[in-house]
């Protein structure tokens, strides 16, 4: 397959889990929230592997400049 060709193949959950070496449920979770371009095919989720390139770098680049952090979430504390 062609360079050209792999940027714009679909991927599968599965593929695109091991490609971002994150768990499929992980996965689901951005979906659900839109935060990853992904869209439904005869019932099945399905990502273009060059919009998912873009995707990650312009979440890398928002993070990086400290516009988006990532929500920490506060343990309980615990009685002394």
């Amino acid at each position: 397959m062609s360079e050209e060709n792999s940027e714009d193949r679909l991927m599968t959950i599965k593929e695109v889990a091991e490609y971002l070496a994150i768990h499929e449920m992980t996965l689901y979770a951005l979906i659900h929230e839109s935060d990853i371009p992904a869209m439904k095919l005869g019932g099945q989720w399905r990502f273009k592997k060059s919009m998912l390139d873009e995707w990650l770098s312009n979440e890398m680049n928002r993070q990086q400049l400290g516009k988006t952090p990532a929500p920490k979430k506060k343990a309980p504390e615990r009685p002394v």
